[in-house]
């Protein structure tokens, strides 16, 4: 601890990304990356934006890309924000419409980074206990706070929510905003932007990173009433105009002008994702049922620690979470049918012995 740091500096627990080992190749199933490459329409884009306007400052307005994704979701564009992944988007809606003075509500078992914005924001927070099967109940959310937070799927349990859970839950918070986090769902949910034009408290955040193979473009979105996309806006022009560069805007663009591919590589990450999860079940495992790109599992007969390290010892990584009702489980994030049969191979030969 650095005497240059802050009291705020000091007190923050960061948080922990899903290993990025160098010692050797792995199969790769720990940070819920898409398997496939993204749209070549993207590389093209890409690689014809790389040119000499890299000097000149990008639109700091994403004017051109929010033009698309609107048009896509078929929403007006002052209802689309866009910024440098869903992560970045989180944290300006955690400064934009959390109030320290009130709780704020997330599930106890979820997504960790919010607890690290809660945090870093000074933030009172009260964690809603899922139930034993990992389930949100929308009522435990109808009581005095200061706005929600909830991912669906839910990570890492995968679980989802019906439409009809989450329109509970903004009708039992009309003054507070709820912010509903879908990085994954479009491996098989159906996203809460339709509900946008009957609720002024909703904000759904997305991102490229999963099921557009965008991990390492960095880009994400936000929808929502035209006053909620109008405050991440004041708090991203107070922290950094450009939060986007040229070559992200041009990638972004090319994603959503090739849906065959995005809807081509999502249908086979599903397919690789049920039929893993139905041998796992085959061996013993208990297997939420998952509606992301991984699954969550736990096996009554080996600790999943100890899975987890002989795992890594046969070159594959997958996500261990040392924490309170969920350090029997593993999330497994799925991988091309090649990877998966390598994984589950490793599986049989772990839960033998």
């Amino acid at each position: 601890m650095s005497k240059f740091w802050s009291p705020l500096t000091a007190s923050l627990v960061p948080y922990v990304p899903g290993e990025q080992p160098k010692d050797k190749t792995y199969i790769k199933l720990n940070t819920n990356e898409n398997p496939y490459p993204p749209s070549p329409k993207v590389i093209e884009a890409i690689q014809a934006a790389a040119g000499d306007d890299l000097r000149l400052y990008p639109d700091p307005t994403c004017e051109a890309l929010i033009a698309a994704v609107a048009d896509y979701y078929k929403l007006p564009a002052g209802q689309v924000f866009a910024g440098n992944g869903s992560d970045e988007i989180l944290a300006f809606a955690f400064a934009a419409f959390f109030d320290p003075a009130k709780t704020i509500l997330y599930p106890d078992i979820t997504y960790s980074f919010y607890k690290v914005y809660a945090k870093l924001y000074g933030l009172q927070s009260e964690l809603i206990p899922l139930d034993d099967s990992f389930n949100i109940h929308p009522a435990d959310y109808a009581k005095e706070n200061g706005g929600v937070i909830l991912p669906n799927p839910n990570a890492p349990t995968a679980k989802l929510m019906s439409l009809d859970d989450i329109r509970t839950v903004l009708d039992s918070n009309p003054n507070q905003a709820v912010i509903i986090d879908e990085a994954y769902i479009d491996f098989g949910g159906e996203s809460a932007i339709s509900l946008i034009p009957q609720y002024p408290n909703l904000l759904v955040v997305q991102t490229l990173s999963k099921s557009r193979s965008l991990a390492g473009l960095r880009v994400g979105f936000a929808f929502g009433s035209e006053e909620l996309i109008d405050g991440l806006n004041r708090i991203k022009n107070s922290f950094n105009s450009y939060t986007m560069d040229r070559l992200a805007l041009a990638g972004a663009i090319a994603a959503f002008q090739d849906d065959a591919y995005f809807r081509e590589t999502t249908e086979k990450v599903i397919r690789t994702r049920d039929r893993v999860a139905g041998e796992l079940a085959a061996l013993g495992f208990k297997v939420t049922d998952s509606k992301a790109n991984f699954v969550f599992a736990s096996y009554p007969d080996k600790p999943a620690v100890s899975i987890f390290q002989q795992l890594r010892d046969k070159g594959v990584l997958v996500r261990y979470f040392a924490q309170p009702r969920i350090d029997e489980y593993l999330r497994i994030s799925i991988g091309t049918d090649e990877e998966m049969d390598a994984f589950l191979q490793a599986i049989k030969e772990i839960v033998a012995v």
